[in-house]
């Protein structure tokens, strides 16, 4: 057997890198893409070196992309990201822009933006602070472990659709509580651009009317039907989209603050709403939520400091596991190569395991979160990566038997940077509907671990330290990220929607730019792969691998899956003269700046 190979010095890092390009590593690549990995790592903002891809992949960029001088927000809506600038342009800050567009994007982008889901911001000061802030929904009182099993033990669909699926939602909360501190304005005047695209409602376009003709079966189970689909279809594209009951339930939570949802009567609606339709939310449930403030996971990887979400996220931990365990291989073989897509698997491979095991909610659990974030122990585990065969995924003990998030960055003109990913978990939640308060609940209680074994809805099999209980975080792959370059400035305000392909999509555009030097454009365009440890198998985008490459990977033992697009990222680099920002080009949004 080979002997493992951890750090090399420069000289055997080229040589290896010129063998892997003639033996197969950089098969099907062009020169310039296998240049880009070598150069060096603290020009990357100034640096970019011109990308290229396999012959076949698909996605250009184009309108996906703008620059600007002064500030700038990302999102899936480029309504709500014009609302975002819009209280940038008034006098408010990175933190009152993101609120402004987190509430707009509950209006224009329902099929994951929200007030009944919940999610995590990570800001990030001109003058030095650092904060993090937990919205995650929790589990009712009234929740227990086996609520989504049948009389035969047997997995149901209840933690997926319906009222039962509802975790305890934040986001009104948390929003609201990084505005009161960090924020310049009043609610009332960040949630202005929110209910005015409620009340006199906004031009649907063909991605509006797409995904609620998409999701017409699970929508139209439930009392929102009549809303989404007047007359018996989704609107037209071009027609003008009205939410009255939303912006009645806006306007109150503007005019009473976050009362108005917890302890009032927007959330006296979702209550009934509970009652009527079978869920177990109640007044107290309400009454006792509470974002948490934390402290953002900081970690370094050659040069660049990265600040993201602490559990009960598992993004950021497992994405600073994979960075530090990879960084023991730097400089890394050149982008899509036979030994880079290696490396990143088994870093995966070996992060992922220890996500599905160790990690949940830290009231409930006692997370390592020292040793998983730190380089010595990445080191053991990068010496355990055999560089020429696959490992096998390692066995972990199961105690314990939603693909569309949405992510948006912003960053000020002062410098200030906020990076939030909000969710309803599946698209549209879990189909319920709030009558009279006119939004859509979440259905987070499939992101615990409901039965022994099983996997959810992402295919993550997971452990004890996830299993449901009253008033527990469930876990979750978010990582919003910040990324601060040498000399201490914001460099990469970046984050993604996807299950838990938030956390490899979210590093790899961060690797992309730092590793192989690309502009944030071809960062976000580049192929993608996923791997959760379990099921053990590649995940990647298809022609996203040249066909050498993946024999090759193959013959090393490994399990590969071609795929339609993974992930969903939108980001923001600083760039000479202002910032770039660039939103998903495997999807709709809008990147806006002044």
């Amino acid at each position: 057997m080979t002997a493992p190979l951890v750090r090399e010095n420069p000289v055997t890092a080229r040589s290896t890198i010129a063998r892997t390009l003639v033996a197969a590593g950089c098969a099907g690549l062009a020169v310039a893409a296998c240049r880009a990995s070598t150069a060096g790592s603290a020009t990357a903002a100034e640096n970019t070196t011109q990308a290229a891809f396999p012959g076949g992949w698909r996605f250009p960029t184009g309108t996906q992309a703008t620059e600007s001088e002064h500030a700038m927000v990302v999102s899936n809506s480029r309504l709500a990201s014009e609302a975002g600038i819009e209280i940038l342009k008034a006098g408010g800050n990175a933190v009152d822009a993101a609120v402004a567009t987190g509430f707009a994007m509950a209006v224009t982008y329902p099929s994951a933006g929200n007030i009944g889901g919940g999610g995590f911001m990570n800001i990030r000061m001109a003058d030095g602070r650092s904060a993090a802030i937990d919205y995650r929904e929790v589990a009712p009182l009234a929740a227990t472990r086996d609520m989504y099993l049948d009389a035969n033990g047997k997995l149901t669909n209840k933690s997926v659709v319906g009222p039962l699926a509802v975790g305890v939602p934040g986001a009104v909360a948390g929003m609201n509580e990084a505005l009161s501190k960090y924020g310049s304005m009043t609610l009332a005047q960040v949630m202005a651009p929110a209910i005015r695209l409620a009340e006199q409602g906004f031009v649907a376009d063909s991605a509006f009317s797409r995904g609620l003709t998409g999701a017409k079966t699970l929508l139209g189970q439930f009392e929102g039907k009549s809303v989404f689909y007047p007359g018996g279809e989704a609107p037209t594209p071009g027609s003008t989209f009205k939410q009255p009951d939303l912006a009645r339930s806006l306007k109150l939570i503007a005019a009473q603050g976050v009362k108005a949802f917890y302890d009032g009567e927007v959330g006296d609606s979702l209550v009934a709403e509970m009652k009527r339709s079978g869920g177990i939310i109640t007044k107290e449930d309400l009454r006792r939520y509470k974002p948490e403030w934390r402290t953002p996971i900081k970690s370094t990887y050659r040069g660049y400091t990265l600040f993201t979400m602490p559990p009960a996220s598992s993004g950021g931990i497992t994405m600073t596991e994979t960075l530090n365990i990879l960084e023991n291989f730097a400089p890394l073989p050149p982008f899509g190569s036979v030994q880079y897509t290696h490396l990143l698997t088994e870093a995966y491979r070996r992060s992922f395991t220890d996500r599905n095991e160790k990690l949940g909610d830290p009231a409930f659990v006692k997370v390592p979160l020292e040793q998983l974030t730190s380089k010595d122990y990445a080191k053991t585990l990068a010496q355990q990566v055999n560089r020429d065969k696959a490992s096998k995924t390692p066995t972990f003990n199961i105690n314990g038997d939603g693909t569309n998030t949405t992510h948006y960055s912003v960053v000020d003109a002062k410098g200030n940077a906020v990076a939030t990913t909000t969710t309803l978990n599946n698209s549209y939640g879990s189909g319920v509907w709030v009558r009279g308060g006119g939004f859509l609940l979440n259905d987070e209680m499939d992101d615990f671990a409901a039965k022994p074994g099983a996997p959810n809805m992402f295919g993550l099999v997971q452990g004890e330290a996830n299993a449901i209980k009253p008033g527990k975080r469930m876990l979750s792959a978010m990582a919003p990220t910040i990324v601060l370059d040498a000399q201490g400035q914001v460099l990469l305000v970046t984050g993604a929607a996807g299950g838990p392909t938030i956390i490899t999509a979210t590093m790899e555009v961060i690797l992309n730019v730092i590793e192989h030097h690309m502009s944030l454009a071809d960062a976000m365009r580049a192929p993608r792969l996923h791997h959760q440890a379990l099921p053990d198998t590649i995940r990647y985008e298809r022609n996203g691998l040249t066909g050498p490459v993946v024999d090759s990977l193959t013959k090393m033992g490994h399990t590969l899956q071609a795929s339609t697009g993974i992930a969903n990222v939108n980001s923001i680099m600083r760039v000479k003269g202002g910032w770039h920002g660039v939103f998903e080009p495997r999807s709709v949004g809008g990147a806006v700046g002044y």
